[in-house]
Formats: structure tokens, C-alpha cells, sequence
């Protein structure tokens, strides 16, 4: 078995006094309140919820990967679609997220 680096895990974040994860913490919070608030149905909110607490066990964690950390703000994304009611607190985690390296895998 190789390095982390080998596998495909770049960077990780172990400090447990970190800010940007405490802020992560703060964010998926916020957003996992509206969201379980909401009260309208719709098609992915199972997946919206899933990776919000893929986010908050990475966070609690004190060690999120950079790479998940992307991928379940996609899903995330994805899953809430337009609902403008989340557009705030959705913002917020986006934010959070990109406190870990935002300008990591953009096009320039």
C-alpha cells in the first residue's frame, strides 16, 4: 500500500483547532437546519441530507479530504438544485469548503 499521495488523497487537514474546519462545522449546521425546516419535498433531498452528514462526519473528523470535500458540495448542489430558500446557507458551506483550497482543479 502506498503513500496517500499515491492513492489519489492530496491533502488533509488533522488540526483540530483549525478554523476552516470549525467554520465547515458552523455552515453544514446551518444548512442541515433549513434544509430538515423545509417543509416542501423534493426529488434528491435524501441525498442533499446524505452528504451533509458526509460533510459534518469529516468536519467532526477535524480531518476532511480536500477531494470529498468537493465532491459532496457537487452533490450537494445538485440535490437542492434551485431552491432559493437554501441559497444563503448553501453559499456558506461553498465558502467553507473553498477555506481548504478553493483555487485548487480551476481553470485559470
Amino acid at each position: 500500500m502506498g503513500a496517500p499521495e499515491a492513492q489519489g488523497v492530496r491533502r488533509t487537514v488533522a488540526q483540530e483547532d483549525d478554523p476552516r474546519v470549525a467554520e465547515l462545522r458552523v455552515a453544514v449546521s446551518r444548512l442541515r437546519r433549513a434544509l430538515a425546516s423545509h417543509p416542501v419535498e423534493f426529488a434528491d433531498r435524501a441525498v442533499a441530507e446524505h452528504e451533509l452528514a458526509v460533510l459534518a462526519a469529516m468536519a467532526e473528523a477535524g480531518c476532511p479530504e480536500i477531494p470529498m470535500l468537493r465532491r459532496s458540495l457537487l452533490l450537494i448542489a445538485g440535490a437542492i438544485g434551485s431552491v432559493s430558500a437554501f441559497a444563503v446557507v448553501f453559499t456558506e458551506v461553498r465558502q467553507a469548503v473553498e477555506l481548504f483550497g478553493g483555487e485548487q482543479g480551476r481553470a485559470r
